[in-house]
């Protein structure tokens, strides 16, 4: 009697219990990537938008310390709203509009995003403006013309190629007031240790556009920097940078070679009457400041408010999803256990009923039912053979050992007399018996996997002619004649063409031996048996042909059954012991090789060895 199941080892509710943590499993992982991938992508969105915002700012700050007024900056705001798909909007600081990217009167956001002021500027995104405020690109009168800019730009390659001759590798780069300069390898301008033959000072000599504006710079310094204290107008025009960096850095770090005596905060002082300076000589070349204004006014950064009722909204989805999971997993558990069940019943019956299942699927379940089928069908054929067998095992040992007994027991009782005949008659008995016991244990060390071959090399026309010869006497008695043929073509590798195969010779003998025999006692007298061999591609091929009386087509599947004979009337001392054929195959197989038949009445067969050539 077969123990119930345990619940819990149950396939239905292992399924079930698989489901559900799948399910929530998947459910969980689903709710957590939607936030992880919401929140990544509303990063990434704040981060592009704040990068717009600077970019947009940065533009437009340009603009305004290149322009001395906004009339033309319409076209670069449409461009800039286009690129970024942002309203745009610039109004002077009493919201009196100056360009608005959108076509018609809509409202402005309730704040302003940034002020564009080029003198005073919010985005640091060009150097220069981290110190002073002042846009890097507002040079107002220091803009050199063409002539002096190219001049300069000669003086800066004069000085490059001074550079490299003394084994100082520089570039030149323009600033944006069109003087050039150079720049090392890490992009500090003017920088580094200056080789002494290239320190003559004319690169940064100011030019006469220079000079000017250095001069008016001067005079809006001057009264600023008396105050200060020290001596810094009579240096300043003298030492000033020219390349749009501080103004006063060159003094600064070359102060204590003049012999100033300054302190921290003078120069720090200084330095804010050169920044305002810079900013009142800026003003007329420069932009008026002015008021940005970004998108609709819901520039506000989005977020997720998870009220009561989206919890309940979430937490009812994933129990939808949960038991959706659960009733589709028992349904289909359900249709899959049925079958299983259905299985195990038909597993459990007798041996001897063979009871088949309903296929009624065409999935894993169906196929394992097929494969279950098949294996009953097969092992109902087994029984059948292992019954057919064993009797006509017992009806072939049956009859030499009656003969055997019978002529003993009346040799016993005196009635023959032991003379030569009649023990020739009861040796014949003896080897018929021993033949059939030899063909059975060959089939059963076949079919146990324990027939053991010794490989050697051997030539196919030496075997043909050595199993000629075992059985030329048996022939010449019959009347048939015997031939052998050796296929000489090109890719033989005997001597005289003859091909080799690596092979047990006793076995291979004895298989083509069972052959021959099976040939001469089916072929009349004046017929002939021809033996030959030839390579064919990656095989060895063997063929016995006679002239004999042939098999029906309808037998021909039957050929290679153990006990099967064509002509049923023969007896077991005439016909054989039904095995050889059989032997054949098994031998043929255990070389890796097949055997195949081919026949028609009245004409021969042709029973065909191909083994593989093992060289």
């Amino acid at each position: 009697m077969t123990r119930p199941i345990p619940l819990r080892k149950r396939l239905l509710v292992r399924l079930l219990i698989t489901s559900v943590l799948i399910a929530s499993c998947s459910v969980a992982a689903t709710a957590w990537l939607a936030v992880e991938t919401t929140t990544r992508a509303i990063q990434e969105e704040q981060g592009q938008v704040l990068t717009e915002d600077m970019d947009i700012l940065r533009q437009l700050s340009g603009y305004a310390a290149t322009h001395r007024d906004w009339s033309g900056v319409g076209k670069t705001v449409r461009a800039l709203s286009d690129r970024t798909g942002r309203r745009i909007a610039l109004t002077a600081p009493d919201r009196t509009p100056i360009a608005d990217s959108e076509t018609r009167d809509t409202a402005l956001p309730p704040r302003a995003a940034a002020a564009v002021d080029p003198l005073h500027t919010d985005t640091f995104t060009e150097p220069g403006a981290q110190r002073t405020g002042i846009d890097p690109r507002a040079v107002g009168p220091f803009r050199l013309p063409r002539v002096e800019r190219e001049r300069v730009r000669m003086l800066a390659e004069k000085r490059r190629a001074c550079f490299s001759s003394n084994g100082v590798e520089t570039g030149i780069t323009q600033m944006p007031s069109g003087r050039s300069v150079l720049i090392d390898e890490d992009g500090t301008v003017d920088g580094g240790q200056v080789p002494t033959p290239c320190a003559d000072g004319v690169l940064n000599t100011p030019t006469a556009t220079e000079e000017k504006a250095l001069a008016e710079l001067n005079t809006y310094a001057g009264d600023c920097l008396e105050h200060v204290g020290g001596k810094f107008p009579s240096l300043f025009a003298a030492m000033v940078d020219f390349t749009d960096r501080s103004m006063l850095t060159r003094y600064l770090g070359r102060k204590a070679e003049t012999g100033i005596d300054t302190t921290r905060d003078q120069d720090k002082k200084a330095q804010e009457c050169v920044d305002r300076a810079r900013r009142q000589q800026l003003e007329p070349y420069v932009a008026p400041a002015a008021e940005l204004f970004l998108g609709r006014g819901d520039s506000a950064v989005p977020h997720f408010d998870m009220s009561a009722a989206n919890k309940a909204k979430v937490t009812g989805v994933a129990g939808l999803v949960l038991a959706l999971t659960v009733a589709v997993t028992v349904l289909v558990a359900t249709r899959l256990v049925r079958p299983l069940r259905a299985l195990t019943h038909a597993a459990q019956q007798p041996p001897e009923q063979h009871v088949r299942v309903p296929v009624t699927t065409q999935d894993e379940t169906g196929i394992l039912a097929v494969a279950f089928n098949d294996l009953t069908e097969r092992r109902e054929r087994m029984e059948a053979q292992r019954k057919a067998m064993v009797a006509d095992i017992a009806h072939e040992l049956r009859t030499p050992l009656t003969n055997i007994r019978g002529w003993l027991e009346v040799t016993r009782d005196g009635v023959v007399d032991p003379d030569p005949e009649l023990l020739a008659s009861l040796h014949d008995e003896a080897v018929v018996l021993q033949r059939v016991i030899d063909d059975l244990q060959d089939l059963a060390a076949a079919d146990a996997g324990t027939l053991r071959l010794h490989r050697e090399p051997v030539r196919a026309d030496e075997l043909l002619e050595q199993v000629v010869a075992a059985h030329r006497v048996a022939a010449e008695a019959a009347g048939v004649r015997l031939h052998t043929a050796v296929d000489g073509s090109k890719g033989s590798d005997g001597p005289d063409g003859a091909p080799w195969l690596d092979a047990d010779p006793v076995r291979m003998r004895q298989a083509l031996g069972n052959l021959l025999s099976n040939a001469i006692r089916h072929t009349p007298a004046d017929g002939t048996i021809t033996l030959s061999s030839r390579r064919q591609d990656d095989e060895v091929v063997f063929e016995v042909a006679d002239t004999g009386s042939g098999i029906a087509p309808e037998d021909l599947p039957s050929v290679f059954d153990r006990f099967w004979r064509a002509e049923k009337s023969r007896s077991r001392r005439t016909g054989g012991s039904g095995l050889g054929l059989s032997i054949v195959r098994q031998l043929v197989t255990a070389h890796g090789g097949t055997v195949t038949v081919t026949s028609e009445l009245g004409t021969g067969s042709v029973f065909t060895l191909r083994l593989p050539d093992t060289r």
